[in-house]
């Protein structure tokens, strides 16, 4: 019954009067779906719609203020929290990184903690991911008890991918990160910075490059950073990987290509197989017209 304190993990809480509509106007999910009881996935981009931070947006009840708390990578914390400032101008709002003194901890066919811990929610990208919960850093021991390991080994398995391990920021767009599969993009919202080129990307269907699961050949991995290929050709780069099992970012058009030549798709050297998991919705490669 594994529960991980992810130590990796920084919390920035923006807070005050105009604290939802200053955040609705920047980010891509829509706040009008975060709740005391909901979170959701959402990305700060730049204005060519690239990814410069992910997070999971949690929001405290309205009787002790209904704060925003921003579940992002702890090193990037302080630099979220910065550029959220470059926008406050006249908002009445509040930026603070809290990374020291609150926690995120993660859990998956484990007991949840109590909502007297803290903010415990389900995880808001896939129901097979579990629970996730903002706490106090001194309670963060209670609730993870077993290695962060464990936790990326099970969302590897599962084909989610995570910024500054999967994809770099600012390099990436919201749809090649997956976000537009994993409930982080609201296409029904009103604007938000970078909105205009990925919602041109949705509704033109031009995403050639996504990051995909893979079942590596022989139980190993291999690491991150190292060229995808098909024959002589690049297909792109591989991400994190744990028993086995992969994420790839891959330009699916050549991928198509080398598998209807019956080349051999190699990660690092090893021989791959992609893997399509039943909560994404666009063709796989050999399955349909893709991109181009």
């Amino acid at each position: 019954m594994p529960s991980v304190h992810l130590a990796d993990r920084g919390v920035v809480r923006v807070s005050g009067e105009d604290a939802k509509s200053f955040l609705d106007n920047l980010i891509t999910c829509d706040l009008d779906r975060v709740s005391a009881h909901t979170a959701r996935l959402g990305a700060l981009l730049t204005p060519q719609g690239k990814i410069l931070f992910d997070f999971i947006v949690f929001q405290a009840p309205q009787e002790i203020g209904g704060a925003y708390y921003l579940d992002v990578l702890k090193v990037f914390a302080p630099d979220l929290a910065k550029r959220l400032g470059f926008y406050k101008l006249r908002a009445k709002v509040a930026v603070e990184d809290l990374s020291e003194s609150l926690a995120i901890v993660a859990g998956w066919d484990a007991t949840r903690p109590d909502d007297e811990a803290g903010l415990v929610v389900e995880d808001p990208r896939l129901p097979a991911l579990g629970w996730r919960a903002l706490v106090a850093a001194q309670d963060a021991a209670e609730f993870g008890k077993d290695p962060a390991e464990a936790y990326h080994a099970h969302r590897i398995s599962l084909g989610v991918p995570e910024g500054g391990r999967d994809f770099l920021f600012g390099d990436a767009f919201p749809h090649e990160a997956l976000m537009d599969q994993l409930n982080g993009v609201d296409f029904d919202k009103g604007c938000y910075v970078g909105q205009e080129v990925v919602s041109r990307m949705q509704h033109r269907g031009t995403a050639r490059t996504r990051i995909v699961p893979a079942l590596y050949e022989g139980g190993f991995a291999a690491d991150v950073g190292v060229e995808v290929t098909a024959g002589e050709k690049a297909l792109g780069r591989t991400g994190t990987g744990a028993e086995g099992k992969g994420l790839l970012m891959i330009r699916l058009d050549r991928v198509a290509d080398a598998l209807k030549a019956g080349e051999v798709i190699r990660a690092g050297g090893i021989p791959v197989r992609l893997e399509k998991p039943s909560w994404i919705g666009f063709p796989f490669p050999g399955e349909a017209e893709l991109p181009s």
